[in-house]
């Protein structure tokens, strides 16, 4: 069983501030400052170029991605990390397309993260004529399947609600139609188990700032199944997703394995931050993590709705249908977190009037709860959300 007061005690947590917010931006390790430090001074600093070889850099994308393998349920030597999360979402989208030709339809649902649909829909445009990104309700994917699809992109737990998609269900069903999946785990990994194995998954992505701490613009992450891997083509010919990349031919050649599912240059100092991190998730077990998080979540449900009749559940009451967090609605929700954030308790807010946070047991305890359930009453039974310099939109809500 995890001890998770000496698991909040790995963390940089300022004074006096509840932090809800780590499925948005995870907080700071305190080993990381150090790790990263390491890197800028003793490799990049006393080594230079040569820490290419004598630091290891160049393993890192898949060193650290059969790290985050283990607490996705994936096989070892089918993750690799570099990019952002749409890059990788635009290049499992792409090479399961081409796979599933003469197929032209993705098919999402009108829930999932806006930039995974923009990537689609700019994929269909690319492709050409016929090519189609059709979107559903969530609770209606499941009807939506049809032998007409050629692939079925959806994030697992919903970035508004937390709504979680039953993964092994809608993979057996889709694979059945000859459709291929593409899942998005933004807000599932390092929040709830994954099985990406078990599930009979195709591909999947996702980013680390968030659960798994890699700090600001941290890189994201791909897998391929191993039944896949050598049909995949890359749609993003980068040089470093090359069989010889310092062989420097003038012709692409995709390299053995995952490996073909790198692009750029790998970002060292993000990754050296996203090491760090890992050090603590490998001394974790993901359903110790998901048990004391439906715990807190279900906590924070009961204060909130026993005090601040205004504000409505808009997730799942119901702690295994939804991810690591819980979501309101309230008509003032933006100027209403603003007031909250104001006195210390840190979530945020979605269009049109979801009022978030996120429950990361390694560092949000019962006494966090209880303290943010005492602000929010606050905030909600005195109206001090009614005030003008709550209501000024930030650039990021």
């Amino acid at each position: 069983m995890i001890d998770f007061k000496a698991t909040k005690a790995l963390f940089q947590l300022p004074d006096g501030m509840i932090y809800l917010d780590g499925n948005s931006l995870g907080p700071l390790p305190k080993a990381t400052s150090d790790r990263v430090a390491r890197t800028i001074n003793d490799e990049w600093g006393e080594m230079l170029i040569t820490g290419w070889n004598k630091a290891g850099w160049m393993g890192l994308p898949s060193g650290i991605g059969d790290r985050i393998a283990r607490l996705i349920g994936a096989e070892p030597g089918h993750v690799t990390m570099g990019d952002t999360l749409s890059i990788k979402v635009y290049q499992a989208l792409a090479s399961a397309m081409e796979m599933n030709a003469p197929r032209k339809v993705i098919l999402s649902d009108t829930g999932n993260f806006p930039s995974d649909l923009y990537m689609a829909a700019g994929l269909c445009n690319t492709l050409g004529d016929g090519y189609e990104l059709r979107t559903v309700a969530p609770e209606a994917v499941d009807e939506a399947l049809s032998e007409e699809i050629a692939v079925l992109m959806l994030t697992e737990v919903d970035y508004r609600t937390g709504r979680m998609h039953d993964m092994k269900a809608l993979t057996k069903k889709a694979q059945a139609l000859g459709i291929l999946c593409v899942w998005d785990l933004a807000h599932s990994a390092g929040a709830l188990p994954v099985d990406l194995s078990g599930c009979n998954a195709d591909f999947a992505v996702g980013c680390t700032y968030k659960y798994l701490n890699s700090g600001p613009g941290g890189p994201a992450f791909i897998y391929v199944a191993p039944r896949h891997i050598e049909r995949a083509r890359p749609a993003l010919s980068g040089w470093l997703g090359h069989a010889a990349p310092f062989a420097f031919d003038l012709e692409y050649r995709p390299g053995e394995g995952i490996e073909r599912m790198r692009v750029g240059t790998p970002p060292i100092l993000q990754l050296a931050a996203l090491d760090a991190s890992m050090d603590i998730w490998d001394t974790v077990e993901m359903d110790d993590i998901r048990a004391q998080s439906i715990a807190l979540c279900d906590r924070f449900i009961a204060g909130v709705e026993a005090t601040c009749p205004d504000l409505r559940l808009a997730s799942p009451r119901d702690g295994t249908r939804r991810g690591s967090q819980v979501s309101f609605h309230f008509e003032h929700g933006y100027a209403a977190m603003q007031a909250v954030i104001a006195r210390g308790v840190i979530g945020d807010f979605r269009a049109p009037d979801i009022m978030r946070f996120g429950f990361t047991p390694l560092y949000i305890d019962e006494g966090d709860v209880d303290a943010a359930i005492s602000i929010i009453k606050d905030v909600m039974e005195n109206r001090l959300w009614d005030r003008p310099e709550y209501k000024v939109q930030n650039r990021v809500t």
